[in-house]
């Protein structure tokens, strides 16, 4: 995503290969969570929803599921494509939040892994209720980022603030998921129930310039506030790091329950 009002299905468009590079995997554990609470098995069918280049639909397909993964921008879904290519098992389907294309009551569960504050939250309700079969399990995910963790996450989050384009303000009303609002609305009477587990990647320099250069904040080559970025993100990666690399800490935070 770059700055002003993009679409937010186009936003990714020039950060794909940093995207697949450096962004972070899901934990294992989200596997165990929704076969132990929602009662998944391997044979479940599960929509992966902003799909992107994969990370997320690799956890359900290592697991055995057969997954359609629903990606609007055209280079991330050919991203996915080359990177999951071999797996029998997946399918790349374009379409949306609010039109995946996929049948009536096809799927077992839809997941959306980091993309739910993308989404046009009643619109998307309505049609994932209509691709799941009953009781129509939805887990939403992301990876959140421990601002305030350690001394360099601190010092990045105040340059993501001071630099980023709209870092403050794009879709931070569903992204945060601790946002009860947005959550109970999409998910209704029933509720929902939060589950929160451990994650972390370790960046030298280069790679954390590619972490940051995959968010859809950071203003692009040419773009105003880049250099600066960059710059202060050298002195703080100078100052913090250990042994020549820093951690990036991340709650992963999956919010599941049923449309009824």
């Amino acid at each position: 995503m770059d700055a002003g009002p993009l679409d937010p299905t186009q936003r990714f468009s020039n950060r794909v290969d940093d995207y697949v590079r450096y962004r972070p995997f899901y934990p294992k554990a989200l596997i165990d969570l929704l076969r132990r609470a929602c009662g998944m098995t391997a044979e479940w069918i599960v929509a992966d929803v902003g799909s992107g280049p994969g990370n997320l639909t690799r956890l359900f397909l290592d697991h055995g599921n057969r997954v359609h993964g629903i990606e609007p921008n055209r280079e991330m879904r050919e991203a996915g494509e080359r990177l999951l290519g071999g797996y029998p098992r997946f399918t790349s389907v374009i379409g949306t939040a609010e039109e995946t294309t996929l049948p009536d009551g096809s799927v077992d569960l839809v997941v959306a892994g980091q993309a739910f504050h993308w989404f046009d939250p009643a619109r998307a309700r309505r049609e994932f209720a209509r691709v799941l079969r009953p009781p129509r399990w939805v887990a939403l995910v992301w990876n959140e980022r421990r601002v305030d963790a350690t001394p360099f996450l601190a010092a990045y989050e105040r340059l993501m603030l001071a630099h980023g384009t709209d870092y403050a303000t794009v879709g931070h009303s569903n992204a945060d998921p601790t946002n009860t609002i947005a959550l109970d609305a999409f998910f209704g009477a029933d509720g929902y129930t939060r589950a929160t587990f451990e994650n972390r990647q370790l960046f030298d320099f280069e790679g954390l310039r590619g972490r940051l250069l995959s968010s859809s904040y950071a203003p692009a080559a040419g773009q105003p506030g880049h250099d600066l970025l960059l710059t202060g993100l050298r002195a703080a990666f100078d100052v913090h790091q250990e042994n020549g690399a820093v951690s990036f800490e991340y709650n992963t935070t999956v919010s599941y329950g049923c449309l009824r």
